[in-house]
Formats: C-alpha cells, structure tokens, sequence
C-alpha cells in the first residue's frame, strides 16, 4: 500500500491530494504524514500489532487507513453505528491495542492498551513530534480486519492483505478509470468499503481526495459544485437522497463525469431520475468485503435503462473470475442460477481465528462463496436473483437475522420471532420481525424495537413487527420456512436484490 503514496508524492507532490473543509494538503504532506504514522506507532506498539480507527471520515482518517498498515500494523476500522457491545466485540476479537477514536471511549478504552483522541487535539500533538519511518512489508502482510458483523458468532473479521487492496486498486482503476485531474467525492462512510474502494487508486494517478465527515445529500450536492467533482460513489439510499435535494434545489453538477453505486438493491425509478438530474455516466458496482471489495462493474448503466440488462450488476472486473457453482461446487451451466462464486488476487486471506468460517468460505482453486444466487448470461453479465446467505442489505449495510434474532429472543414475552428483509423504497430492504408472544404477555412492536436498539445498532434494529398466536411454520428438521413470511411482503417485487 505504499506504493501509491509514494508514487503520488514523486510525480505529484505538489497537487493537492486531500480536502476536507478548509483543510487542503499535498501529495507531499500527505505522505510526510502517513510516514508520521508509521513514527507514532513505532514508539507504543509492535510490528503486526492490531489498530482500531473508530471515527468519522476525515483527512486524518484518510491517512490513518493509509499508515497503519504502512507501518506494518493491521488497521480496524470500526462501524460508527454500532452500540457499545458490538464495537467491544470487534476490538477484542481483534486484539487490538491501540484504539484511534474522534469520541468518548467509553467501555473501549478498558479493552485497549491505549486510546489517541482525534477530537481533544492529541492525535495532532502526537504526530507533529514523531519522526517519519518506513517498514519492510511483503504483499502477502495483513493490511486489515474488516469486521462484516456484530456481537454473534456470524460476526467475523475479514483478512485483507496488502496484495488483496492492491489487487482491487489495479481492478478498479483498470475497470473505470480514474484520471489525474479528477477530483473524487468520499461520502460513505470509511469504515465501509464503498468509502475506501478507491484510496488507493487516487494517489497513484495523483487525483484529489474531497472528503465529507459524513452523507448529508445537500452538503453533498453544494461541494460538488464548490469543489468541481468529477466522480463519487453513493450506496443507493444515498443516490436516492441526493436526487429528492438537487430536484428541490439544484446545483450546478456539470462538472461530474460519473457517479457509482453499490452495496445494495436500487430502484430503476432512482436510476432514472439520477440520469435526468446529473447527467453523466451511472456504474452499478458488486461485491463484497470479502473481495477488496470489487467482483462486478456495469458501465454506462443509464444507456440500459430499458433493456434486460439493466437488471444486471455488470460484467467481471478485469483480473476476476466469475462462475456459477452448484453445492458441491460444481459449475453451473449459462443462464442457470447458482452461488456467485468469485476468484482473484482481491479474494480474502481468510477469516480471522475463524478457520472453519474460512474453509466453508473459500473453494478449492481460491473460490470465494458469495452466499448470493445468481446466474450469467451469454454475454458473462451477472443477474442476481437471491440470497443465499440469511442476510439483510439495508441501505449498504449487511444485517444478519440471527444477531437481531438471538436479541429479539432475550426479551421476556417473546415465544418465536424471525427476522427477514422487506422492500423499502428509501432502503432497499428493511428489517422486519414476526414474533409469536408467550401465553399471557402483552409485547408492543414499540417495545421490542426499543428493546433491539439498546443492545444492537439503529440500522439492524426492525423497522416494523408484526405478531401471530400461532407457531412460526417449520420444515421437518424444525427449522423457521421464513420463505412463506417473507413471499407476501415482496409480491410484484421483480428487483428483490441486485
């Protein structure tokens, strides 16, 4: 990972890199720092060592994500949104010892050897007195724990070595290109991998950096505008947001030349109305942290508005293979659907201390199990049709039904409850719970909502419950045929997942 940035500080260095609010610094500042990292971390931790950002994007954020990991360190880049219990979970597993935070630590700081406040000014302290250094780092040394979950056993740390961020850099960039005098929009979050997917690429062709501390769809819209943004990516709740803005009061956006988006179901309408609003290219993204996180790219999506393949989520990126896989891991022939199963140096090292996590997850010949149903036309354009894994996107986050289950479960008047996706039109897919009350007890969806978000994030905690006396219906071994609830909700839903 620090090829770029060196690279962007020799043949660009003084360009401007990074803009977050008025701060603005140089491919040559930029580096200086990272190497300043590198300097601050030699001085209270060991080569290998484990480091938890948990923070809003910033320009210090950018640069944290890069000089972790150049200073040998694995980052861990903590979900702002989840509750203590979760953000506890991640920093033990991981077996951080240095929690890098823009808040109050809470609880964290008593799990962490020693926590560096973003927001009190001694991070800044810190860095100004360190020297600059650089370590010796082979391609194959972990970058990252990416965590994909919460508190549950379903929560696992996902291993991405530096040769696996790398990979996805030379996908990316080969796949939509990004010019030197382009100035790229972060505005999902960092921690996430539709804010990092092209970090990497930027200093390499020395494109600048705009960074939004968080989505704010006017806020958006006005840098856009202010700061002449070429491209950005926006998981599709925030596609959506900007369009219901910039159609309220619009901005001058002449200056894009493509938006992408990903993470998530999108409505065709919102396509639609984001080619009459923008105007430029729209490129529909798929993959998964597992993968770097890039598996697909459809360019030009609004030309295919109108065709069958505007179902599609693209084609492979150059350096990825696709294929259809069976159960036992045998390929599928064209047009039939299957498990999406994918191959590439951006493909995971595995999971951490997760060994049959890992082996269930990878196929011999370093296949990827996506956990997604899908299939590949004649043309190798990928349709996904379903979810194999017992999986909630909504609004580019990943929500597993057992964790919201196994909270659900805790509460004292619930009997049964099941947990699945319905359609939304501002999310995508919303979370939904269908519980059985035990004899005599009188439970209120308010209150088991409130009673899922003291223990789990907003975004996971349901949308809306509905009850039943009778049992939740069961297949022969017992388990819930969540198929039979969940078939009414997405009736007439022909986009269930993209």
């Amino acid at each position: 990972m620090r090829d770029p940035i060196r690279r962007g500080a020799q043949l660009f260095g003084d360009r401007e890199a990074v803009v977050f609010g008025d701060t603005k610094r140089t491919f040559a500042e930029l580096a200086s720092r990272v190497a300043k990292v590198a300097g601050l971390l030699d001085a209270m931790s060991e080569s290998g060592d484990r480091v938890a950002v948990l923070a809003l994007n910033s320009d210090r954020y950018l640069e944290l994500f890069y000089g972790i990991p150049c200073a040998d360190r694995a980052v861990v880049p903590h979900n702002t949104r989840w509750a203590e219990p979760e953000l506890a979970y991640a920093t033990a597993d991981a077996g951080a010892r240095i929690l890098i935070t823009d808040r109050d630590p809470g609880g964290l700081a008593d799990l962490v050897e020693r926590v560096i406040r973003l927001d009190t000014g001694e991070y800044d302290d810190l860095l100004d007195a360190a020297p600059e250094s650089e370590s010796d780092i082979g391609p194959d040394t972990l970058a990252g724990l990416f965590y994909t979950g919460g508190t549950t056993g379903e929560s696992k740390g996902v291993m991405l070595t530096h040769a696996n961020l790398m990979a996805n850099a030379v996908h990316t960039q080969l796949a939509q290109p990004i010019d030197s005098d382009d100035r790229y929009l972060t505005i999902a979050p960092m921690f996430h991998a539709a804010g990092v997917y092209c970090a990497l690429v930027l200093p390499w062709v020395g494109a600048s950096n705009v960074i939004l501390p968080a989505f704010d769809p006017a806020a958006s819209l006005d840098v856009i505008e202010r700061e002449a943004v070429t491209c950005a990516i926006a998981v599709p709740t925030m596609l959506a947001a900007m369009c219901e803005s910039q159609s309220a009061s619009p901005r001058d956006v002449s200056t894009l030349r493509w938006l992408s988006h990903g993470a998530s179901p999108v409505a065709l309408e919102v396509l639609r109305r984001a080619e009459a609003l923008f105007g430029c290219e729209l490129i529909h993204l798929y993959g998964a942290t597992e993968l770097s996180p890039l598996a697909t790219i459809f360019r030009h999506e609004e030309r295919y508005l109108d065709d069958p393949r505007a179902k599609s989520c693209g084609a492979p990126a150059p350096g990825v293979d696709i294929k259809i896989v069976r159960t036992d891991g045998s390929e599928q022939p064209t047009g039939e659907p299957g498990e999406v199963a994918v191959r590439g140096p951006n493909v995971m090292a595995g999971y951490w201390n997760k060994p049959e996590a890992t082996a269930a997850a990878l196929l011999e010949g370093g296949w990827y199990r996506s956990g997604d149903v899908g299939y590949v036309d004649e043309g190798g354009y990928l349709f996904l049709v379903d979810r194999a894994k017992d999986m909630i996107v909504t609004g580019g986050e990943n929500v597993y039904c057992t964790e919201v289950e196994d909270v659900l479960y805790t509460h004292p008047g619930v009997l049964e409850a099941t947990v699945f996706g319905i359609p939304d039109p501002q999310w995508g897919e919303a979370v939904h719970a269908v519980v059985v009350p035990r004899d005599g007890a009188e439970v209120t969806d308010t209150e088991l909502i409130a009673h899922c978000r003291a223990a789990i994030a907003g975004y996971k905690t349901p949308k809306s419950v509905t009850f039943q006396a009778e049992p939740l219906p069961k297949s022969g071994p017992g388990k819930v045929l969540k198929r039979l609830l969940r078939e009414p909700h997405w009736e007439g839903h022909d986009r269930a997942i993209n």
